[in-house]
């Protein structure tokens, strides 16, 4: 069973279509489980009736003509209670209801399984059998693991084009949404353009060549050098393995050779699909035809087929012809889009950002902040294959996106986008003006930058220094790790544009998400692993290395303080202070004179919020870093786009671990700041005035806009707001508190698009 599950779940995934991933499941199921009948009922989200579908055993013509209310009949029922329902004599049950026209009075048995997307019930997948028997448990696990499979194609399907058959036609004029998570606020209209992983032939989309004939003589080149390579191979392996193994390198060839595959892709190349998407069209039908064979030998070949399809498209990816054609409002749409992806994009062109995984403060979405442009994270089940070259409109307030918008949504798209230009331009007013509450409570606001470029930004929107400038950045993009020379050279810079103001500069913080591509960490879970101050204390000479650039860059300026990553032991901070020291001594030696800079601690780890007090007497300031603190004390991976919709930074929980830090700063007279993704929400600036948080750093596109807030609200009505949330039971009540002040206010447009 589980092989033909996994077979069937493949050929789901593959399928062009939901008719024929429907087809695909009646057929398989039917076949594997020997029923008479397969088939699936799916929910009308117009009338609310469940529709068949597609079936095998049942007449064909009751396919889109047979509709059950939900209080009616067994499909109805198993709707109703969200489980299965195994019936032995189907039609004495209370709830049958006979269809004359389906032909299923034939059929004793029943087994009805809900389809069920993210707790919502789409449809229901039903087997029958003429022979009145109670389904065994092993055939009930298998129909309700092959009904979640379905469920995501068929949510994909409905949100981007509608389920053919299924909807009526009268869905509001602007076509569907899909739903996932607020990663950047904006809205934009734009052009998809499908970020993928090259080697991975599973995710290269559909696209129509600019050029056939370029296509193919690319695609029959990277064959031949493909064929080369194999030939390579054999000759380097002869005599060093037994004649069997060696002849693997021959099937290749005879495959390569042969006239199937190459004569198929190129079909499909003249057919209208680019070479890239031609080839995995075709080998993903090859290793059907292997996996579907009796013979275990013979299946175990389409890994084979696999492996022959990687290698060609990783020639494909080597031409220089195959340079990509940017569209002028790129809205960048990927299964995991990077850092790297995103920067790919000139920045000029770059109008959204739509991802499957992540949430609000993944790293990506954070980029996509800084740049100030719209992102939609965490989209259920998001299949790109179809998606390159579409139009698509994002909307960053509300965590959707459409695909191919009517002419009618498009406009108001185009509205909204003007009114935010306006509000922008209105916010500019601000820029000189100080981040004081109507009741004369100065805030300081700081930036969170990365990049050189940052920096320009951020002294025209204003800010008063920098909270949190992220030193990984010079070693992402390297080959190797950077030397003191380079890195004192670009902290210098930093640090004389903010030389009147205070600029904290992160130490080195890779893991997790960031990985040195030099520099590989392999861990089963990176977010609770070598990371950050762990990684840079056990190589001091990594880390020695940049407290001594950050020293020398320091000279004659003294705005720098020093921020550790990750702390999670007392230890840590004295180890690093004692490596500080060490780095000055150093300096001293050469003949540079330098001084002591304040050090910092990142608090984003519930273990150091435990022993706040402790850490308040040994550093000099915190910060508290609130997208990796949500992230450990809701125990939810901001990353998993299954569980970021659990992850929010209002939860009562973090927002108490938020206030005894704040508490704990007081009592030690210690500056605490806030340096993640809540500093730049405008519901979670209210909170953080509220508990007496003294400065808050974000990226740069959210500074006017929390200085706004600042500059509405009074600290005194926001302590009170504070103290409300902290009595709440779920986030959820907190953000429904705070938008109500907002809008209270006329902040409105900050938590949505428009005026």
């Amino acid at each position: 069973m589980l092989e033909t599950l996994h077979r069937v779940s493949r050929e789901v995934n593959d399928a062009p279509g939901l008719p024929e991933a429907l087809r695909i499941i009646v057929n398989r199921v039917a076949d594997s489980m020997s029923v008479d009948v397969c088939s699936v009922y799916l929910l009308d989200p117009e009338t609310g009736d469940f529709v068949l579908m597609d079936t095998r055993g049942l007449y064909p013509e009751a396919v889109g003509q047979v509709r059950l209310r939900p209080s009616e009949g067994l499909v109805g029922l198993v709707a109703e209670r969200e489980e299965p329902i195994n019936l032995e004599n189907a039609p004495r049950h209370s709830r049958f209801r006979y269809f004359p026209e389906t032909g299923e009075e034939r059929f004793g048995s029943f087994l009805g399984v809900p389809i069920i997307h993210y707790r919502h019930v789409l449809g229901v997948l039903v087997v029958q059998q003429r022979d009145q028997r109670r389904f065994e448990e092993d055939e009930v696990a298998f129909l309700v693991t092959l009904a979640a499979q379905l469920a995501g194609a068929i949510a994909h399907a409905r949100a981007s084009g509608g389920i053919d058959g299924l909807d009526s036609g009268s869905v509001v004029e602007g076509g569907r949404a899909l739903n996932g998570l607020p990663g950047s606020p904006g809205v934009a209209v734009g052009t998809a353009m499908v970020s993928y992983v090259h080697a991975d032939l599973d995710a290269i989309p559909d696209r129509e060549p600019v050029d056939v004939a370029e296509e193919v003589k690319a695609f029959r080149e990277a064959v031949e050098l493909v064929k080369e390579k194999f030939k390579e191979l054999g000759s380097q392996l002869a005599g060093a393995v037994s004649p069997d193994e060696q002849m693997l390198f021959d099937v290749y060839l005879r495959m390569l050779e042969g006239d199937s595959l190459v004569r198929e892709t190129v079909e499909r190349i003249e057919a209208g699909n680019w070479a890239p998407g031609a080839l995995r069209q075709v080998i993903a039908e090859h290793v059907r035809v292997f996996e579907e064979m009796d013979d275990p030998y013979l299946r175990e070949r389409a890994s084979d087929i696999r492996d022959l399809g990687r290698r060609i498209l990783s020639r494909l990816r080597e031409e220089p012809r195959r340079a990509r054609e940017v569209p002028e409002n790129a809205v960048l749409i990927g299964k995991e889009v990077s850092a790297s992806q995103l920067a790919e994009v000139p920045r000029e062109r770059l109008v959204g950002v739509i991802s499957a995984t992540g949430s609000r403060n993944s790293h990506v979405a954070i980029l996509a902040r800084a740049l100030g442009v719209p992102a939609v994270m965490g989209v259920d089940d998001l299949r790109t294959r179809r998606l390159d070259g579409r139009d698509v409109i994002v909307d960053g307030y509300s965590g959707r996106f459409y695909i191919d918008p009517s002419s009618t949504v498009t406009q108001e798209y185009l509205r909204l986008m003007q009114d935010e230009q306006e509000f922008s331009e209105e916010l500019q007013a601000l820029r000189d003006q100080p981040a004081m509450t109507p009741d004369g409570h100065r805030m300081a606001l700081y930036a969170n930058t990365g990049l050189i470029s940052d920096i320009n930004l951020s002294l025209a929107a204003g800010c008063d220094g920098i909270g949190l400038h992220r030193t990984e950045f010079p070693f992402l993009i390297r080959d190797r790790f950077p030397g003191e020379e380079e890195q004192a050279a670009l902290y210098r810079k930093v640090l004389e544009q903010f030389k009147d103001r205070p600029a904290v500069l992160r130490t080195l913080d890779v893991g997790g998400d960031k990985s040195l591509a030099y520099f590989p960490v392999h861990e089963e879970n990176p977010f609770l692993g070598w990371r950050g101050i762990r990684l840079t204390l056990d190589h001091p000479e990594i880390f020695l290395t940049q407290l001594r650039a950050m020293l020398r860059a320091n000279v004659g300026l003294n705005n720098l303080q020093v921020l550790l990553p990750m702390v999670s032991r007392l230890q840590e901070l004295e180890d690093a202070r004692r490596l500080l020291a060490r780095a000055r001594e150093e300096l001293a030696e050469d003949g540079v004179d330098t001084v002591m800079p304040p050090l910092g601690i990142m608090v984003e780890v519930p273990a150091t919020v435990y022993q706040i007090d402790r850490y308040c007497e040994r550093a000099d300031f915190l910060s508290v870093g609130t997208n990796d603190l949500t992230q450990y004390l809701l125990a939810v991976d901001r990353n998993n786009s299954q569980v970021a919709g659990l992850y929010d930074e209002m939860h009562p929980s973090v927002l108490r671990s938020i206030q005894e830090i704040a508490l704990a700063g007081r009592r030690h007279k210690r500056r605490v700041t806030v340096c993640g993704g809540m500093a730049g929400d405008p519901v979670g600036a209210i909170f953080l005035m509220g508990i007496g948080v003294e400065g808050l750093s974000m990226s740069v596109s959210s500074l006017l806009r929390i200085k706004w807030v600042v500059r509405c609200i009074p600290v005194a009505r926001a302590s009170e707001l504070a103290s409300r949330a902290l009595e709440m039971d779920s986030p959820e009540e907190v953000r429904g508190l705070f938008n109500a002040v907002l809008d209270e206010y006329k902040l409105g447009s900050l938590i949505r698009a428009g005026k």
